[in-house]
């Protein structure tokens, strides 16, 4: 990586927490949330810079603008709002299954073939 691709990340963060901090102070609570609970769940393109969460972002400044709560927009259950956004999304954890997965057929297959 180079380090202009570097600042210019750290540009793109510093402009994302700006937009993030004009929002409702209850679309804040809840943006925060959902934001500690991708971080957790891992979907795999929040490393590929801040466009899911910048979507989110778009998506909160429209309800707002429209007079509506941060709960109209999300659902009641933010989680499975989350979930929803990143459904067809690779995970950490799915990575970490399929090497464990993986792991395991190979120590099978030694198993199988000592046992021959």
């Amino acid at each position: 990586m180079r380090i202009q691709d570097i600042i210019k990340g750290k540009k793109e963060w510093r402009s994302h927490v700006a937009r993030a901090k004009t929002l409702p102070k209850d679309y804040q609570v809840v943006y925060k949330e959902i934001q500690r609970y991708l971080f957790k769940v891992g979907p795999v393109e929040l490393t590929d810079g801040i466009g899911l969460l910048s979507g989110i972002i778009d998506l909160f400044e429209e309800g707002a603008a429209s007079g509506k709560g941060v709960l109209e927009v999300t659902g009641s259950d933010v989680a499975a709002f989350c979930d929803d956004l990143i459904k067809d999304s690779k995970t950490y954890a799915d990575i970490y299954q399929e090497s464990v997965d993986q792991e395991v057929s190979k120590a099978m297959k030694k198993v199988k073939d000592k046992t021959k």
